[in-house]
């Protein structure tokens, strides 16, 4: 081979290696650039399943705490709907009471509330006209009893020790200005309970207003026996 073939055939095996070299590198450089793609976009596929993933747990725990809030009210509307039945229910039985027991009923109400003895006392209608003189007469003997002196014991238990107290106790009344309550001729519209009423001082023992200040002072153990931990 002369120096020209030589030659020729040198630039030609250089001119390959070159060339191989350069599509190697192409190849390393295609395959790390696709790499690089594919990575990110793994990278991309992780954040948006993340991201998604993320967003359903949130919209869970909103749902759970909905879903809590409205149980919560529920159980209170529940609760208050059971008070409002078993006071409901308390005022019914105090005014399905027969005429009797209605009568010392309101008698002892009426002895608790008085301050003077000599209020007198306020129905409603149907109440003044079936017990009105009853509960007056029972409770001014349960407002003498109570302002009366201490007999003996073995006075009060015979007939006519029983008799002698009844006469000292109203006396002492008397005397004392008590147990002097009469039954107005006025009537209050009212489910039941009375009014005592001296001048212009008036002292509401109405059912529904004394079940509503029970209900404010006992809800919670009213509450309590309805709903026990």
């Amino acid at each position: 081979m002369n120096g020209i073939d030589k030659i020729t055939s040198r630039i030609e095996t250089d001119a390959r290696a070159e060339a191989e070299a350069i599509l190697r590198e192409g190849e390393a450089n295609a395959a790390r650039i696709r790499k690089e793609y594919e990575d990110q976009a793994a990278a991309q596929s992780s954040a948006a399943e993340a991201a998604g993933r993320q967003a359903a747990e949130d919209q869970y725990e909103r749902l759970v705490s909905a879903a809590r809030m409205d149980g919560k009210k529920l159980l209170l509307e529940t609760k208050q709907q059971c008070l409002d039945e078993a006071f409901a229910a308390a005022r019914q039985r105090l005014l399905d009471l027969d005429d009797e027991a209605y009568a010392d009923l309101l008698s002892r109400v009426a002895a608790k509330a008085v301050k003077t003895g000599r209020e007198e006392i306020i129905l409603n209608d149907r109440d003044r006209r079936r017990v009105g003189d009853k509960v007056v007469a029972k409770a001014n003997a349960l407002l003498a009893q109570a302002n009366a002196p201490e007999l003996p014991r073995e006075l009060k238990s015979s007939k006519a020790g029983s008799l002698l107290n009844k006469v000292v106790a109203a006396g002492s009344a008397i005397l004392q200005g008590t147990a002097l309550l009469t039954l107005s001729q006025e009537t209050r519209e009212m489910d039941g309970g009375l009014i005592l009423r001296e001048g212009n001082v008036e002292i509401n023992c109405a059912f529904e207003t004394q079940l509503r200040l029970l209900r404010g002072s006992m809800a919670a153990e009213v509450a309590g026996i309805l709903f026990p931990q």
